[in-house]
């Protein structure tokens, strides 16, 4: 891509502005506890620590907004407290050029590194050097500056207090996340019926795993819907495409196909029931006509026998949900509505589990029911059950920050994109800083804020925040401006109209990087105006400022680039082994059989999905960037993709179908097993190096397979992976 497509690619992407859901109540909250700090702060201390602790406040809220699984209140005191410390020790620093500088230059490259423990530490980390540069001008001695930095971990403070009094929709974010990947896998039966191979995106699960990890505190506090339903659809997906895929199910035509179209009919519409209950914390209500299409009892008389083994594997996984998404108490003691989460828990430890039609028949299995349905003396007749696994955990602050310093000092090495990135947004900020020194500006610090503020590690969000920024400020200024110069309000008249732009500000922040920073830059003009430097800027010197910043940020990416291009082979590597591994990990399951749960291939699958969803972001971040492709096309990287998603699916069809625990042993699937593994570790070094894979050695395995093997699924699977792989190879080929 030429660098003016990129351009415009990237400038209309800053520019766009989406529909989304608003947040109005949240955002109210942030700006309450805005309007609080300010409040209180001007009538005790006047302007300037108003203006302190407003950003506090500020920067406080919007870390809580920010897509994180921790809990709001810790996400307010992490920023403002973060920001006190920046702003009390620039301060120190800032009556001497060369040691305020060299602060800066640490400082920024800290926050660039700080992208290597996610997106959310390094928002907040680059927000506080921004802010810094603004809040380092207000006071006037060391003893102000301290006051200034406590008023500021003050507004953080309030900010958490606030998401504690009151709560707006508490586990909003865990249960969105769940509901996501239970409608993820509606929608995927839904398409299984009109296409019986098409692609299902693992990102919704991803997610729901994520955020099912909890602290200690939230474990304790966590619903009991929050805790069960994800594991099921975890093991639906593959039974939905074994039923599905005419190789390995029900014939492409015929009565059998009719009757598996019912059936995913009717998965999707109760997966989606029971979305829609854990989205809002309702009781299911399953529909009376997916409920009786579930119950037909002439499924077996239609259905050949493995197709017959997935329905009923798929109905009693669907009562699983069903039963686990129900609104409870979260309680150690069984309970009617939790006894299935414990046979879920226990099958998801490895622990045997009988299913209707295998090995004998579970009282209630087989059929989708609501909390309640089973009797008293069903439930009492029930064995005692272990209780469900420990939840899966996340380390509290104070323990995640040894975490974070390793994975910042892991990205100390040299071809790290994080690690470029943070040379860079260090340099930019004190050229910026420089810059702003010797033009006849004033507020010179908008220069290196801004350029702080739109760099990121990729090309794409670089160029398009940069474009949006300076649209957005140029405007938000403007209209700030007019209203000052036009209405002269006063010190307690601006401060509302900059907690009115927060609000705004809070309100559209996911609808478009342009539009936050129209309210932003509002935001800033009103709230020094309560003191009187926000008329003494015009508006021409605010926007040349920023369009510094955003030239020198865009520059710098330019001059010290980190292409995703030239990575993409290496990605697709990555996601090769890992799906071979995963293939292998499947198959040596049949040589010795540990049932459904064993803990190897769920590892083997997590990690293969990691390394997709890796793979995916890569080829998106390198759409747009304007280089060659450098021995990989798009069209061979889109090719490629499509053949490992095969591979990764024929693989899924061999898992939905893993021995029972004691079943009689494959010797033959531990060759197979090996064959998977060393195949695909050679392929992706050949990937690697820019060689075209060969998989002979494989296909004599698979050869030989079909000869030992008698069940037509692991036969036809095999021939599947291999049939997968030479497509890998065809479309790396056109390479």
């Amino acid at each position: 891509m030429s660098w003016l497509r990129a351009l415009k690619e990237t400038a209309r992407s800053g520019l766009t502005v989406e529909r989304r859901r608003l947040a109005p109540v949240v955002a109210a909250r942030g700006a309450l506890g805005l309007a609080l700090v300010i409040g209180f702060s001007l009538a005790l201390f006047g302007p300037a620590v108003a203006a302190s602790s407003a950003f506090g406040a500020f920067q406080a809220a919007i870390a809580t907004f920010q897509r994180s699984w921790r809990p709001r209140p810790t996400l307010a005191l992490a920023s403002g407290g973060s920001l006190a410390v920046s702003t009390f020790l620039g301060y120190l620093t800032a009556a001497h050029t060369i040691l305020f500088l060299a602060l800066l230059v640490l400082w920024t490259f800290l926050s660039g590194l700080a992208w290597a423990a996610g997106p959310t530490a390094g928002i907040i980390a680059s927000s506080n050097v921004a802010i810094m540069l603004v809040t380092v001008t207000l006071p006037t001695s060391v003893a102000t500056a301290a006051g200034h930095a406590a008023m500021i971990f003050a507004g953080g403070v309030v900010q958490a207090a606030l998401v504690v009094l009151l709560p707006v929709r508490p586990w909003g974010a865990q249960r969105d996340a769940l509901a996501d990947a239970l409608a993820a896998e509606a929608d995927y039966a839904r398409r299984l019926r009109h296409d019986p191979v098409a692609p299902f995106d693992p990102v919704p699960l991803m997610t729901a795993r994520s955020a099912a990890a909890v602290t200690p505190r939230q474990a304790r506090r966590r619903p009991a819907e929050l805790h069960g339903p994800r594991r099921f659809a975890e093991r639906i997906r593959p039974v939905l495409a074994s039923l599905a895929d005419p190789a390995v199910g029900a014939p492409a035509e015929g009565p059998q196909r009719d009757r598996v179209r019912e059936l995913l009919a009717a998965a999707g519409e109760i997966l989606d029931a029971a979305a829609r209950a854990i989205r809002h914390g309702e009781p299911v209500r399953l529909p009376p006509a997916a409920v009786a299409a579930l119950r037909t009892p002439d499924t077996g008389s239609i259905l050949s026998e493995r197709a017959h083994r997935a329905a009923l594997r798929l109905s009693a996984l669907l009562g699983d949900v069903v039963e686990t998404a129900e609104p409870r108490t979260e309680t150690g003691s069984r309970t009617e509505t939790g006894s299935r989460t414990e046979a879920g828990s226990r099958a998801e430890a490895g622990e045997p589990r009988e299913e209707a039609g295998e090995s004998g028949a579970r009282p209630g299995a087989g059929r989708p029911a609501a909390a309640g349905s089973r009797g008293p003396a069903e439930a009492a007749a029930l064995p005692a059950l272990p209780k469900p696994p420990t939840p899966r955990t996340r380390p509290t602050l104070v323990r995640l920050a040894p975490l974070v310093l390793a994975k910042m000092r892991a990205e100390v090495r040299p071809g790290s994109a994080i690690l470029r990135h943070a040379i860079r947004v260090s340099a930019v900020a004190a050229a910026g800083y420089l810059l702003g020194l010797v033009l006849p500006f004033g507020h010179g610090y908008w220069a290196p804020m801004a350029s702080v503020m739109v760099m990121r590690p990729d090309f794409s969000q670089t160029y398009s925040r940069s474009v949006a920024r300076f649209g957005g400020t140029l405007v938000g200024v403007a209209l700030a401006s007019a209203v000052v110069q036009t209405a002269h309000p006063g010190t307690y008249l601006s401060a509302a109209l900059a907690v009115l732009c927060a609000f705004g500000m809070y309100l559209l922040m996911k609808t478009g990087y342009a539009v936050s920073q129209v309210c932003v830059a509002a935001y800033v003009v009103f709230l020094l105006g309560m003191e009187g430097s926000g008329v003494s800027q015009t508006v021409r010197d605010r926007v040349l400022l920023t369009l510094l910043g955003g030239l020198l940020a865009m520059l710098s990416y330019a001059v010290y680039p980190a292409w995703e291009t030239p990575r993409l082979r290496g990605g697709l590597a990555d996601w090769l082994a890992a799906s071979g591994r995963y293939a292998a990990a499947v198959a040596a399951r049949y040589a010795a059989p540990e049932g459904p749960g064993s803990p190897d291939v769920r590892e083997a699958l997590l990690s293969a999905r990691a390394a997709r969803v890796a793979w995916h972001d890569a080829l998106g971040r390198a759409t747009h960037e304007p280089v060659r492709h450098r021995g990989l096309s798009h069209a061979a990287a889109e090719g490629a993709g499509h053949a490992l998603a095969e591979f990764g699916r024929a693989a899924m069809l061999l898992e939905a179908h893993l021995p029972e625990r004691g079943a009689p042993p494959l010797p033959a699937a531990a060759g197979l097993a090996e064959a998977l593994r060393e195949a695909t570790e050679r392929g992706a070094k050949a990937v690697r190096e820019r060689r075209e894979p060969s998989w002979d050695d494989l296909r004599e395995t698979v050869a030989a397979w079909d000869t030992e093997v008698t069940d037509p699924l692991l036969r036809k699977a095999g021939r599947l992976l291999v049939d997968a792989l030479d497509d890998l190879s065809a479309a790396l080929a056109d390479a």
